[in-house]
């Protein structure tokens, strides 16, 4: 098949989880034998007057890769010069990640009469307190009327969760597919001593990374040799580097790093830990944690075990005592007792981190995940 994949406003390549998502999956529908172009960016943001002439495009990681650097919150800008690219690359479907401004992809394939897949990884219609959601009732609701025209238009929903889709939209439209991590990229992890405990992600209150200083300090206070590296960047990293200055280089902060370090920085540590918490981020609390946790997978294909937080789905990829441990939400104490679990028994540990390995292989990685969006396109 030739396909185009759109994805407005993410950068490829790139540090985020979304460029992370749009990488693989260009790169493993490509080894499974499809044409395929990728619509994304260079970098977030405006990029001058260029992305309105031509996108700049290269051949990468297998796949035709289309720079087109038009700021998400005006990424429908660019729908003319998506119809140009599907009637030059002449794709068989269209793809493309949803977000509020864009849908320039659903749209070229409309104009063109064949098949899209909208491909959902967040709530679509934001929640009442949300400023976005408020500024759109106060105009009359074009937003949500835009949002749900493009899951009518749109032959298949791809999403990890059936929350994030508008209650009016037909459920049997619907796939709901995980996220991955490439498997074949990670090693299996080499003992240290201390143990590292690793965090991987955005540092923002919703990935729990004060959480995972404040418990850090916790196991230090109690005399414990264990080591902390914090992996990312985001408007918390001050105050959790400033959090964890009093214990010196028991804490790493390496900042973001890309996407072709994240196997060798896994490799080297003990546990992945993944803190998520819900309550400080609306459509979470709207909609259920309707994430796919790329740092989950990774850890997992990394061959750690994972402390995360006991709710759904999350629950469902980490079993208590066998691929990892589970503590309550928001729980500073039981996250640190779930840290105790795994790090006290190295043997056990081990073997969690070998079930994690083999869970993800069968179940979250990319390339299963790519396996499904072929079947799907198949069938469309």
């Amino acid at each position: 098949m030739r396909i185009l994949y759109i994805t407005s406003g993410i950068p490829v390549p790139g540090t985020l989880g979304g460029s992370t998502h749009a990488r693989e999956v260009a790169h493993g529908l490509a080894r499974r034998g499809h044409t395929v172009h990728l619509v994304a960016s260079r970098h977030e943001g405006w990029g001058g007057l260029a992305p309105f002439v031509r996108p700049v495009s290269q051949r990468f990681d297998g796949f035709y890769l289309h720079h087109q650097d038009i700021p998400k919150s005006v990424a429908l800008l660019g729908a003319g010069i998506i119809l140009r690219l599907a009637r030059a690359s002449r794709p068989d479907v269209i793809m493309e990640r949803y977000y509020n401004f864009a849908g320039g992809g659903v749209w070229a394939a409309q104009r063109l009469g064949i098949p899209a897949l909208l491909e959902v990884n967040a709530l679509m219609i934001d929640p009442p307190e949300v400023f976005k959601r408020r500024l759109d009732d106060a105009l009359g609701g074009p937003m949500q009327r835009w949002a749900v025209q493009q899951c009518h238009q749109a032959s298949k929903i791809v999403t990890p969760l059936h929350t994030t889709v508008p209650p009016q939209v037909p459920r049997s439209k619907i796939v709901e597919l995980p996220w991955g991590a490439n498997v074949e990229h990670f090693l299996p992890p080499a003992p240290v001593d201390p143990p590292l405990v690793v965090f991987l992600g955005s540092f923002r209150n919703w990935h729990g990374v004060l959480d995972v200083v404040r418990v850090g300090s916790m196991l230090l206070a109690e005399g414990r040799r264990v080591r902390f590296r914090l992996i990312g960047d985001g408007p918390q990293r001050a105050e959790a580097q400033q959090l964890a200055a009093v214990w010196g280089s028991a804490f790493d902060f390496t900042g973001a790093i890309p996407y072709e370090q994240v196997p060798a920085a896994l490799s080297v540590a003990s546990v992945g830990v993944a803190p998520f918490t819900t309550a400080p981020h609306p459509a979470l609390r709207a909609a259920g944690f309707f994430w796919s946790p790329l740092k989950v997978y990774e850890y997992m294909a990394a061959s750690l075990p994972v402390v995360t937080t006991d709710i759904y789905p999350l629950h469902t990829i980490i079993r208590e005592g066998q691929e990892g441990a589970l503590f309550a939400e928001g729980d500073i104490n039981a996250l640190a007792a779930a840290l105790r679990r795994v790090l006290d028994d190295r043997i056990a540990a081990r073997h969690m981190g070998m079930r994690a390995r083999a869970r993800v292989v069968e179940q979250y990685s990319w390339q299963r995940h790519c396996y499904e969006l072929e079947n799907i396109m198949q069938h469309v």
